[in-house]
């Protein structure tokens, strides 16, 4: 019975652990995430003051020469 119990602890420490890594690992992940997106905002901005005012489209001139 004391075997048995040690082993239990032994595997519930262990468990512990693994537990806390994998929640160090999503920590982790979960910053990285938030940059992405921060510097994916920034980005998306910047394209849009960039970007030109829509003109319409004339499709004769889209069409290539040789039809």
């Amino acid at each position: 019975m004391e075997d048995r119990l040690t082993e239990l602890e032994i595997k519930t420490s262990l468990t512990e652990d693994l537990l806390e890594e994998l929640n160090r690992t999503v920590y982790r992940q979960q910053q990285q995430l938030d940059l992405l997106q921060e510097q994916l905002r920034v980005l998306y901005g910047q394209m849009q003051a960039h970007a030109e005012p829509a003109e319409p489209r004339n499709l004769r001139e889209e069409i290539p020469p040789h039809y």
